[in-house]
């Protein structure tokens, strides 16, 4: 299990770590792209399922992907 599975998450914003203690606050884009990094999407199926449901474009959706993701890493979330 990654460490990203273990954040526990509400529909909130609220993000809480419990390996290392430490609380997120995210907006609704960003609790989309855990869950679906979670279940496994890749960051280009992320962005079409963002540009979907919240019409942005696919690139644009892509390249918010990938700053979140990089985010994630300096977190040590995601590897």
């Amino acid at each position: 299990m990654s460490r990203l599975q273990t954040l526990a998450l509400n529909d909130s914003g609220f993000a809480f770590d419990p390996m290392s203690g430490e609380s997120f606050t995210l907006n609704e884009t960003a609790i989309f792209i855990i869950k679906a990094l979670n279940t496994g999407q890749s960051e280009r199926e992320i962005a079409e399922s963002l540009h979907e449901v919240y019409e942005v474009e696919t690139l644009d959706g892509f390249t918010d992907v990938l700053d979140f993701v990089k985010q994630l890493k300096n977190f040590t979330l995601v590897s």
